[in-house]
C-alpha cells in the first residue's frame, strides 16, 4: 500500500506537479490524424493533462495545439474560423498560427499595426507519425526525438477508447498477467472450446497454472518482467511484458517471434484516461474479444472515443452468462476483453485509493513500476534530471510476448534476440 502523499505524487498530473512535469518530458500521443484529416477543417476540443486545448490542421497540413481560449478576451478558440493557416477569433478577428504568434488583429487601428508582434498563445509542438498527432508538452525550444515505437512506424491497427479512471490503473491493469487466468478466461475449461484456447497463444497454460512464478527487473525505459508457468518436457511458459516510461505499455498478447502490440494509457485529466492499442499483428483485427464499442464522437472536452458499455450501466453484465457461461466472457458476464479490463479499472474509482489496498507476491511489477515513476519525477523535480528514454528513441524498439523454453536456461538471454527484433520503416 502507498501513503495519502504517495498515492497524489503518482497519480496527480496537472501542470506544476512532479508527475505532471515528469510526463511533459515525453511526447504526448494527442489525436488520431483522421479526427482531424482536411487542411481548414473545424477545430477539435481535446483535454491533455489537466489541461483545455484545441487541435486544429491549417491550409498546408500542419496541425496546431493551442490554449483553448483567445489571449485577447478569453473567448473560446473552439468557435474560431479556420482559414489560410490559422485560427480567428470570431469576437474580434484575432488571428493565431500554429506556433502561437498572433498575425493579425484587425479591430486595431494602423498606429497599432505592431501591438500582434507581442501577443503569443500558448502552443505546443507536433509531430505526425503512424496515424497519431504527437504533441510536446514540455520546456525544451527544441522537442527531443519521437520515440521509435514499432507499429506506429511499420503500420497497423489503432483501437482508441476512453476510461473514466486515473491512468495509473489503466497502466497497471495492464502490466498485470495473473487476471488473464481469472477475469479473462476463468471459467474457460481447458478442454472446451479448442479453437480459441489453444496451446498456440498459451491460453492452456494460464488456465491450468493461475499462480505463475516471476522475474522482474529494471530496463532502459523502464522495468519488464518474464512471468512462467509449467510447461510441457521439462520447460515453462513464458509471457514477457514491457513497461516504458512514461505510460507504455507492451502487452505479451502475442507470440513474442511475430507480432507487437502497444498501449499507450494517456492521461486526459486525473480521472480520465485515453487510451491507445497499436498492434502490427493482422490477426488481432476483427477478433470479437477485441471489439471496442464507442458512441459516436461529440465536440465537448470529454466527447472523444467514450465507449458505449458503462459503468453506468453497469457494464451490461450478463449476471446469466457469468453463473452458467463456459465460454471466455462467461467469467465475468462482461462481453469482451477490453470491457472487462476497463470496467475493472473504473471500479476502483475516478483515482484509486491505494492506502486500503494489501499488496502480494503477483504485484511485484505493479510495486516495481510504482516506485520507478515516483523516483523519476522526484528526480526531475529535485535536480532537473532526464528521465530515461526522453533522449534515446532506439530504447523503445522492444517487443513483449510468449514463448515456451527449456526450464534450464536462462529466459533473458535466450530471448534476447526477439525482444529486440525492432522491424524498421521501408524506405
Amino acid at each position: 500500500m502507498l501513503t495519502a502523499q504517495e498515492n497524489d505524487l503518482l497519480t496527480d498530473v496537472a501542470s506544476g506537479t512532479p508527475m505532471g512535469d515528469l510526463l511533459r518530458q515525453y511526447w504526448i500521443p494527442a489525436v488520431r490524424t483522421d479526427e482531424i484529416p482536411l487542411p481548414d477543417s473545424a477545430p477539435l476540443r481535446i483535454r491533455l493533462l489537466c489541461e483545455n486545448l484545441i487541435a486544429f490542421r491549417v491550409t498546408s497540413g500542419r496541425v496546431g495545439v493551442i490554449q483553448s481560449i483567445c489571449a485577447h478576451r478569453g473567448v473560446s478558440l473552439f468557435f474560431a474560423r479556420n482559414e489560410q493557416e490559422g485560427l480567428r477569433c470570431v469576437y474580434h478577428g484575432w488571428k493565431y498560427d500554429v506556433d502561437g504568434n498572433c498575425v493579425d488583429m484587425p479591430a486595431e487601428r494602423p498606429e497599432n499595426a505592431g501591438y500582434k508582434d507581442k501577443v503569443k498563445a500558448l502552443t505546443y509542438p507536433t509531430a505526425e507519425r503512424g496515424g497519431i498527432v504527437w504533441v510536446y508538452m514540455g520546456p525544451r525550444e527544441t522537442p527531443p526525438p519521437l520515440p521509435d515505437i514499432e507499429p506506429n512506424i511499420i503500420g497497423g491497427s489503432i483501437l482508441t477508447q476512453m476510461l473514466g479512471c486515473n491512468w495509473v490503473q489503466a497502466v497497471e491493469n495492464n502490466m498485470d498477467t495473473t487476471h488473464i487466468g481469472f477475469m479473462h478466461f476463468g471459467s474457460v475449461d481447458p478442454d472446451a472450446n479448442a479453437d480459441w484456447v489453444d496451446r498456440r497463444h498459451g491460453f492452456r497454460y494460464l488456465l491450468e497454472d493461475r499462480a505463475p512464478k516471476f522475474l522482474v527487473k529494471d530496463s532502459p525505459t523502464g522495468a519488464m518482467y518474464a512471468a512462467y508457468r509449467d510447461a510441457e518436457d521439462d520447460s515453462y511458459y513464458y509471457r514477457i511484458m514491457n513497461y516504458h516510461l512514461p505510460f507504455f505499455t507492451q502487452s505479451p498478447a502475442a507470440n513474442l517471434q511475430k507480432a507487437c502490440l502497444f498501449v499507450f494509457s494517456v492521461p486526459i485529466d486525473n480521472t480520465h484516461t485515453m487510451q491507445w492499442w497499436l498492434s502490427n499483428d493482422p490477426e488481432r483485427i476483427g477478433r470479437p474479444e477485441n471489439e471496442m464499442a464507442v458512441l459516436p464522437n461529440t465536440t465537448d472536452w470529454l466527447g472523444r472515443f467514450r465507449p458505449a458499455v458503462l459503468m453506468e450501466n453497469d457494464m451490461n453484465i450478463d449476471r446469466e452468462a457469468q453463473k452458467y457461461d463456459t465460454t471466455w466472457k462467461g467469467y465475468t458476464g462482461i462481453a469482451t476483453i477490453p470491457d472487462q479490463d476497463r470496467g475493472i479499472a473504473e471500479s476502483q474509482g475516478g483515482v484509486q485509493d491505494r492506502t486500503l489496498e494489501h499488496l502480494a507476491g503477483s504485484d511485484a511489477m505493479i510495486i516495481q513500476v510504482r516506485g520507478l515513476l515516483m523516483r523519476a519525477a522526484l528526480a526531475h523535480r529535485e535536480d532537473g534530471s532526464v528521465p530515461p528514454g526522453v533522449d534515446e528513441p532506439a530504447l523503445y524498439r522492444r517487443r513483449s510476448g510468449s514463448i515456451t523454453l527449456p526450464r534450464d536456461v536462462d529466459v533473458w538471454e535466450a530471448t534476447r534476440a526477439l525482444r529486440e527484433a525492432f522491424i524498421p520503416a521501408e524506405p
